[in-house]
């Protein structure tokens, strides 16, 4: 990196600006411009990220530079260093920062395969809620999607929080944490894509008619999709599912009949009943009943801290 930073030290802007990002990199010739101008104009990204290591050590608009760094880092393959920046380096950030932050780790976390980071960093973003912190008392907060403004709820949040890091125990091939996880995010904001994720998850359990109950809400128009292009999509991959379960299951040996039973043996009508007993006991939260021992490693360090707008 010291080489890195030799370079973009001799490197100087050449290239004129085009209109088009002008209005993407400040104003003046400090390191943080410079480190824009050879990320945008130049497509220099090691000089880039020199320049934005430059711009940190003389506090020149640390908090983006540290952001726009690590996204830079990632395009060229450096995502080791990148996790190290911002964990050494967040701590000269404002507070503001700090979820935009985690963001940028987890999305990382993800890239490199360490799923077990990403769902430790889930967790605190889920204490967070649960806190009050994430939302600064408030139920709503100003988000970026495909680069609108919008405004997201406690409820959306949670629960897109809640199924990544369902995804995040898929990946560990933790199916019956990630069914638990899934279930309680449809509970709180239901939509079409994590509920294909959760007969997913009920496939790699051999659950097949657990899942296909799922999927025929899916095609019910239970759950709304965005658009009709993800519309389009979500009917492609209920067939893809479909097609999988018939595949396991023809000509009808070896599997079993996929419904999920409790621990007399019986089969559970009551889902609901079941996510909610398992969440609240992962979260060590009172409830009157009694608790099983054995416990899915979910929220087991989540504080058991409800608020009202998560809980209802």
């Amino acid at each position: 990196m010291d080489q890195l930073v030799t370079m973009a030290m001799a490197a100087q802007p050449a290239s004129p600006t085009s209109p088009h990002v002008a209005h993407k990199i400040p104003a003046g010739d400090g390191p943080y411009a410079r480190a824009k101008h050879f990320q945008l104009v130049e497509k220099d990204l090691d000089a880039s990220i020199a320049w934005f290591w430059k711009a940190i050590s003389t506090g020149d608009k640390v908090d983006s530079a540290l952001k726009d760094m690590a996204v830079v880092m990632k395009q060229r393959g450096y995502l080791t260093e990148a996790i190290d920046a911002i964990r050494s380096l967040r701590h000269l950030c404002p507070k503001q920062s700090q979820e935009s932050l985690d963001n940028i780790l987890l999305d990382l976390y993800k890239a490199s395969g360490r799923t077990k980071e990403e769902i430790e960093l889930l967790k605190q973003k889920l204490r967070k809620i649960y806190l009050g912190e994430a939302f600064h008392g408030k139920t709503t907060k100003r988000a970026r999607s495909h680069g609108r403004k919008i405004h997201v709820s406690v409820r959306q949040e949670t629960s897109r929080i809640l199924g990544n890091l369902a995804w995040a125990y898929m990946q560990q091939r933790n199916f019956m944490a990630a069914e638990v996880v899934y279930r309680k995010a449809q509970m709180i904001d239901p939509d079409a894509n994590k509920a294909c994720n959760l007969a997913l998850c009920l496939i790699e359990q051999t659950r097949f008619a657990d899942a296909e109950l799922v999927l025929a809400d899916v095609l019910a128009g239970r759950y709304l999709a965005r658009d009709q292009q993800q519309d389009g999509k979500i009917v492609r991959k209920v067939e893809e599912l479909l097609a999988r379960i018939v595949a396991q299951t023809w000509p009808g040996g070896g599997a079993n009949s996929g419904r999920r039973r409790d621990e007399s043996g019986s089969e559970s009508d009551d889902d609901d009943d079941w996510v909610e007993n398992q969440m609240l006991a992962l979260l060590d939260v009172a409830v009157p009943y009694r608790k099983s021992s054995k416990r899915l490693p979910v929220f087991e360090e989540i504080s058991p801290v409800y608020r009202e707008q998560v809980a209802c």
